[in-house]
């Protein structure tokens, strides 16, 4: 790969360690910049996703995620772990029919996904947080699977699915964001499980662009830390307006 597009999915790893919804700009780099055939950026990205996501389950697990904020029932704790369980089915389903979706339908997706959740995310920095708790173990099943599809169909990591949709549920922002991150973890293991057996995982840029996206997500959490939430949630979903826009003029 080059140089840009090396830096290109560093500056994607920040974007997941500081907002968690620059997964969704991995593929467009690969396959745009680096020249990668979308089937094999699309299986690549669900590799480089794991250390990612490893990164991610364990930040929401110390920093105040999912056993502390996230766990909410009717008298007051449950572990979203109906969430995590439905996404190892969703993520294989997607991984598996991913052959059979024209590169043009995947490239349409990856656009409107982009698009809207980029949009998302500059109308969620006027709207007013939620105050509910997680939903029920039905409900988180049905999100779970629709995800882990989604996100292995579109080579994203989750968050970007995810988060927008509990956060229009009027679920608290802490809550979204530890569950939105601990699901990148069984999305990226199912998906690239499938990938392997399938004879479609290239190994070495998978491994190769985890490396980088890993590198950017720390990069990404030290930063979250140092400047306003609203920055880094509007410079993320610029950037993915731009991917949008970007596969438009193509």
């Amino acid at each position: 790969m080059t140089w840009i597009a090396d830096g290109l999915i560093v500056m994607a790893g920040v974007a997941i360690g500081a907002t968690s919804i620059g997964g969704v700009l991995v593929v467009p780099v690969l396959s745009g910049v680096a020249g990668v055939p979308l089937a094999d950026a699309v299986a690549a990205s669900s590799l480089a996703f794991l250390p990612a996501g490893l990164l991610g389950w364990c930040v929401s697990r110390g920093d105040g995620g999912c056993d502390r904020n996230a766990s909410v029932s009717g008298n007051g704790r449950h572990t979203p772990w109906a969430l995590h369980v439905a996404a190892l089915p969703g993520a294989v389903c997607g991984a598996l029919l991913l052959p059979a979706v024209s590169v043009v339908g995947a490239e349409f997706g990856l656009a409107a996904v982009a698009a809207g959740s980029g949009l998302y995310g500059l109308v969620s920095l006027a709207a007013a947080q939620g105050e509910r708790p997680l939903p029920g173990a039905a409900t988180l099943t049905l999100l779970g699977f629709m995800v882990g599809a989604g996100s292995a169909l579109s080579g994203t990591g989750g968050p970007v699915l995810l988060l927008p949709l509990l956060l229009l549920m009027r679920i608290a922002t802490g809550p979204s964001l530890a569950a939105a991150l601990a699901v990148q973890l069984p999305i990226a293991l199912a998906a690239s499980a499938a990938h392997w057996l399938a004879g479609n995982l290239p190994v070495g840029l998978g491994l190769y662009t985890g490396a980088l996206v890993t590198a950017g997500a720390l990069v990404g959490r030290f930063l979250a830390r140092q400047m306003p939430a609203r920055t880094m949630r509007a410079s993320a979903a610029l950037c993915l307006l731009a991917v949008a826009g970007w596969y438009a003029i193509r």
